[in-house]
C-alpha cells in the first residue's frame, strides 16, 4: 500500500475565479479544469495574441477552451503557439481540432513526436496498479497517436521556450519518454504536467474532491518508474514556490516543498505500485503499443 503526503487547504495557491471558470492564478497564468485534467494559459490580456496555451485537455474540451481563451485574451483571439508536457489522450484530446482551428506551432519534445505524427500508440496502461475505479478502467483509455504534423516542432535544444521569455524547459521522464516540465527560475514557478501530481488520479473520490496530496505521476500511465523517480528529484531540487500540475489544484509554499521533498525521498514506497507491470520491467525506448513491453 503506498503512502499518503496530505497538503492542507493553507497550501492551496490563491487564485481568482475569471469567466468560463477560469482560475487566474498569476497575472500571466490562468488554468481551465477540463474534468480531470487541466490546461494552463500563459499570457496576459493586455497583449493580445501573444499567448500559449499549455496542453490541450480532453476531446471534449475544444469548445470550453476556445471560449476560455477568448474571455481572457479577446474575441477571435489564438495563441502563439500550443506547448505539450506530453501526449496522453488527456492531454492532447483538442490537439487536432485546435491546431487547425489556429494554424499555430505545436511544440514538443523529440521523443514525444511518434505518438504526435501517427506512427505510434502508447504502451498499454497498467490496471493493477491499486487506488480505485479509474485505474481498473483505463486499459479502456485512448492510446493511438494524434497526427499534428503540418504544426509539430522540436523544442529548442538550449531548452528555452518559444513565445515564453524567462522560462525553460525541462526533460522529466517517466510517465512518458518525451514529458517534460516548464520552469521559471524568476519566481520559482513550476509547470509540472504529470511528473508530480497534486490529487490521486486513480480513484472517482479523489478525482471529484480535488483532496490537495503531492503524488507521484498517475501510476497507471507510468512507462518508466525508475525514470519517473529521477525527474521527482530534479523537480524537488527546483524548490518551487507555486506548483501547477496537470492533475489537481496548483499549491504554493513551505509545506509545498516539503511534501515534493519527501516524495523525492521516499519516492518507491509513496509512488511506485507494488508489482506493477512497469515498475518490473519498464517500457522500452523505440518499441511501439504492445511490442514495447515484449
Amino acid at each position: 500500500m503506498t503512502l499518503q503526503l496530505a497538503l492542507e487547504e493553507d497550501d492551496l495557491a490563491p487564485v481568482r475565479q475569471a469567466g468560463s471558470d477560469t482560475s487566474i492564478i498569476a497575472p500571466d497564468l490562468s488554468y481551465l479544469r477540463m474534468s480531470i485534467v487541466n490546461v494552463v494559459f500563459y499570457g496576459t490580456p493586455s497583449r493580445g495574441d501573444e499567448w500559449v496555451l499549455i496542453d490541450t485537455g480532453l476531446p471534449t474540451s475544444k469548445n470550453a477552451i476556445l471560449e476560455a481563451a477568448e474571455h481572457r485574451f479577446g474575441r477571435n483571439t489564438r495563441p502563439s503557439a500550443i506547448v505539450l508536457t506530453h501526449g496522453h489522450f488527456d492531454h492532447v484530446g483538442a490537439l487536432e481540432p485546435l491546431a487547425r482551428h489556429w494554424n499555430v506551432p505545436v511544440y514538443a519534445h523529440p521523443l514525444e513526436f511518434p505518438y504526435l505524427n501517427g506512427q505510434s500508440s502508447y504502451p498499454p496502461a497498467d490496471a493493477f496498479v491499486g487506488g480505485g475505479a479509474i485505474a481498473l478502467i483505463s486499459p479502456l483509455f485512448p492510446r493511438s497517436p494524434v497526427d499534428v504534423s503540418p504544426w509539430l516542432k522540436v523544442l529548442p535544444s538550449d531548452q528555452s521556450i518559444p513565445e515564453m521569455p524567462d522560462w525553460r524547459w525541462l526533460h522529466t521522464p517517466g510517465h512518458a519518454p518525451g514529458h517534460i516540465s516548464l520552469w521559471r527560475e524568476s519566481d520559482r514557478t513550476l509547470i509540472a504536467g504529470d511528473a508530480i501530481i497534486t490529487t490521486g488520479q486513480e480513484s472517482v473520490y479523489e478525482v471529484i474532491t480535488q483532496k490537495p496530496e503531492m503524488h507521484g505521476p498517475p501510476r497507471y500511465l507510468t512507462q518508466d518508474w525508475e525514470a519517473a523517480e529521477q525527474s521527482v528529484a530534479i523537480l524537488a531540487a527546483l524548490e518551487p514556490e507555486l506548483i501547477i500540475s496537470g492533475h489537481g489544484r496548483p499549491v504554493r509554499g513551505d509545506n509545498a516543498r516539503k511534501r515534493l521533498q519527501e516524495l523525492a525521498a521516499n519516492f518507491v514506497a509513496i509512488a511506485v505500485p507494488e508489482g506493477g507491470r512497469y515498475a518490473l520491467d519498464p517500457a522500452k525506448p523505440g518499441k511501439t503499443g504492445n511490442d514495447a513491453y515484449r
